[in-house]
């Protein structure tokens, strides 16, 4: 069975950052193995869903991957082994890195999307107070700038539990507007950002007002896991410490002397908490994307249930029921694992056989509630109790819409 789209994407995500770790020491093999497997599970992952509103994200982060590739396999070929002495001090690794880096134009070119990305607010099911906060923060001020001489937030920051939705709510808002959506995640940040990481860090900021303000137009800058940027550590290494400064730095930019220029800082994490207490002041609006309330998962099991063949007893309402605690995303793996199974017991059947030109091929039965029943035994919630309860007191202290 194949895995479900969650967990492919928590996989790459597990492979890109045993990539940057690896490469941020020198151990280039390994970094090079990292963003191979990273770019093949996000490959099956639209192979297996060709469909989804993601992908073309998902491209931009193979890119990504695919382009440090290349340049370590460059290095790799001209005999230098770069080699970090663990007993040397974070300034003379730093110098060691950055000597044993290839030379590369540091283009960030290829983190725009050039199209719209092609999410609308209607297929983003839920999450209203995020989607509200957005849409107040981003869409409105962008369409009418006259209407907030007090000027409007430039930071927001997306947090909440895998698989709710964080970043579709940044997809559907650039959607909105006609502009440009600039996507960066920790692995293609740190293949551009090794070596001279605060000249990079300017770099990007510089870009996206370049964009802003040769066309006019608005510029998202869409960071996710931006935990792994900007998070608490117990050490770092001087570049690591130069490059959150500069985007502390870029970060009072954007919210003062860049406030007439429509250009917004989304970042999206799964564990708010980690992420250091300067850079939350920076993202004046801190929106939970909570699980789906009982309305929202009946909509979700209309939405996924809607091309499967079922009976006349499932019901959505009473399936939202019986899912309490499931993500938007647990809810898809749900009902694609219910499909699976009538499909599977199809193929077993042995009456079963392979469709004949001018003949009506065997098609699966009706879905049953039982059946999804049956798939809730075997197929828990992603997150926890005790994880919701942890997003919930973080919001008490932090949560700003």
């Amino acid at each position: 069975m194949s895995m479900a789209p969650q967990e492919l994407e928590n996989s790459a995500s597990k492979y890109a950052a045993d990539a940057i770790k690896a490469d941020s020491q020198g151990a280039y093999g390994m970094a090079i193995s990292g963003y191979q497997n990273a770019s093949a599970t996000l490959m099956k992952l639209m192979r297996l869903y060709p469909d989804s509103k993601l992908n073309q994200i998902y491209t931009e982060r193979i890119s990504a991957y695919q382009n440090r590739v290349k340049e370590l396999q460059n290095t790799r070929a001209g005999n230098i082994e770069p080699v970090v002495d663990p007993n040397a001090s974070p300034e003379e690794q730093r110098k060691s890195l950055a000597r044993s880096q290839p030379k590369s134009d540091n283009s960030m070119e290829d983190l725009i999307l050039k199209e719209k990305p092609d999410v609308k607010w209607s297929e983003v099911i839920g999450v209203d107070d995020a989607k509200k906060a957005l849409k107040e923060s981003i869409v409105f001020p962008s369409k009418r700038p006259d209407l907030f001489p007090l000027g409007w937030p430039k930071g927001m920051l997306l947090y909440g539990p895998p698989g709710t939705g964080k970043t579709m709510l940044a997809a559907a808002t650039a959607h909105e507007l006609d502009g440009y959506f600039i996507v960066v995640d920790a692995a293609s940040m740190m293949s551009k950002w090794l070596g001279e990481a605060e000249k990079n860090v300017s770099k990007l900021f510089s870009m996206a007002r370049e964009y802003c303000q040769k066309e006019g137009k608005p510029v998202i800058l869409f960071i996710d896991e931006v935990d792994s940027l900007l998070g608490e550590r117990n050490s770092e290494v001087g570049g690591e410490i130069r490059a959150k400064n500069q985007f502390l730095s870029e970060m009072d930019g954007v919210n003062g002397k860049g406030k007439e220029l429509m250009m917004y800082v989304i970042g999206a994490t799964n564990k708010p908490w980690s992420l250091d207490h300067p850079f939350l002041r920076r993202f004046q609006k801190r929106i939970y994307v909570s699980l789906p309330s009982t309305e929202a998962r009946e909509k979700l099991f209309d939405l996924y249930t809607s091309p499967l063949k079922k009976n006349s007893r499932v019901n959505s309402l009473s399936l939202a029921k019986q899912f309490d605690g499931y993500s938007a995303s647990d809810i898809r793996d749900v009902c694609q694992s219910v499909q699976m199974e009538v499909v599977n017991e199809l193929f077993r059947s042995p009456d079963y056989s392979e469709p004949v030109a001018g003949e009506s091929p065997s098609m699966p039965r009706e879905l049953s509630m039982m059946d999804f029943k049956n798939i809730k035994i075997k197929r828990k919630p992603s997150v926890s109790t005790e994880m919701v309860r942890a997003y919930h007191k973080w919001s008490e202290q932090f949560r700003a819409l």
